[in-house]
């Protein structure tokens, strides 16, 4: 198998390798497009042509705030209304899929990749992916780290600064490190 053949199988890559590497280049040369447009007030309609052409898929009415960064681009996939505020990174070496509604406060991380604990194995230059989905009319407060492989259910509050190991339930707020479940909240749009 390829590296790239190894990653998206959910296989320990080399993340050094040439193939790996360009989908990160191309997803640097995306964030780079997208910065100049926003220096040069370019309309929403016009960022919404690139962010199509470099995202897995887009719904409508999709806002991503200056200082956004990804890992490859066309594994991320949103639905109608999104929101990514400043500073938003997602690390999609593998899917993250992310439902309508979604409000992503800045500074947040949203990461598919782990590494090894040993040393041998970051010496390799390893990297495993697991993907992320997040659900409908979710609101993930600034400063939240999402890890690899986690699922958040729909209608969920995520609290600043937590850090999400686990699954996540619908109805819910979560917060803390590791984020727990706070409370149940309802869902008025049923």
């Amino acid at each position: 198998m390829t590296e790239e053949e190894k990653l998206d199988a959910g296989l320990y890559y080399d993340f050094w390798d040439v193939g790996v590497n360009g989908r990160k280049l191309n997803a640097i040369k995306f964030c780079r497009e997208l910065r100049r447009m926003q220096d040069a007030d370019a309309t929403e309609d016009e960022q919404a042509v690139l962010i199509k052409k470099y995202f897995g898929s887009v719904g409508s009415d999709v806002c991503l705030c200056p200082g956004f960064m990804c890992d490859s681009g066309k594994n991320i996939h949103v639905g109608d209304q999104f929101l990514a505020n400043y500073n938003v990174t997602i690390l999609d070496i593998m899917p993250v899929h992310i439902g309508d509604y979604v409000m992503i406060g800045p500074n947040t991380l949203i990461t598919t990749v782990n590494h090894p604990i040993t040393p041998k194995g970051r010496r390799e230059h390893l990297g495993i992916g697991n993907p992320v989905t997040i659900g409908n009319d979710v609101w993930i407060g600034g400063n939240v780290t999402i890890l690899p492989g986690v699922t958040i259910g729909n209608n969920v509050v995520i609290a600043a600064g937590a850090v999400v190991t686990k699954d996540v339930p619908d109805n819910c707020v979560i917060g803390g490190v590791p984020a727990k479940k706070i409370r149940d909240i309802e869902n008025d749009v049923l």
